[in-house]
């Protein structure tokens, strides 16, 4: 827990867009991982076993829970927070935009948010990503293709809107 819990944590809160259900999925993830260890073929496969686990719970939570919209959870960056003490005006801007891309990957539909979470945040390769979902190698391009290219228009959106050049 003490290795992967962090690890699983931001996975599972980029997924499901709430603190609390993130929380609740690895909690999950580490109970079916101590009954089901003996599945486990290779033990240097372990991140990866748990990995699919937690992304197998937060797509049981995404198809159960309509009722996470209602309520406004913290940011990623309350989530992620080092410990480092970088500048205030360097704090104020990694806030803006680790906010505002955030809330952009939170825009996303589902196989988009979990694509580029899986790709960019967990740094998988798209085989890697390809055997945890059971999808083909070239859906996973696809969704990151297609996934990226709605974020690009999503951030362009909300600078357009905001003034932001």
């Amino acid at each position: 827990m003490e290795q992967y819990g962090d690890y699983l944590l931001r996975t599972a809160f980029l997924l499901v867009k709430d603190r609390h259900a993130a929380e609740e999925a690895v909690q999950d993830t580490f109970v079916t991982a101590y009954y089901k260890i003996g599945q486990l073929q290779n033990p240097l496969k372990l991140r990866s076993w748990l990995t699919r686990i937690v992304v197998n719970r937060c797509r049981m939570r995404q198809r159960t829970w309509d009722w996470r919209r209602l309520f406004a959870f913290p940011r990623m960056e309350q989530l992620l927070e080092d410990g480092s003490e970088p500048g205030p005006e360097e704090r104020l801007l990694q806030g803006l935009r680790s906010e505002r891309l955030t809330d952009a990957i939170q825009q996303l539909a589902y196989p988009y948010r979990e694509a580029i979470t899986l790709y960019y945040f967990n740094e998988m390769n798209i085989e890697e990503i390809s055997e945890q979902l059971g999808c083909n190698k070239n859906t996973v391009k696809a969704r990151l293709a297609r996934g990226r290219a709605r974020l690009k228009r999503i951030l362009e959106e909300g600078a357009d809107y905001s003034g932001d050049s």
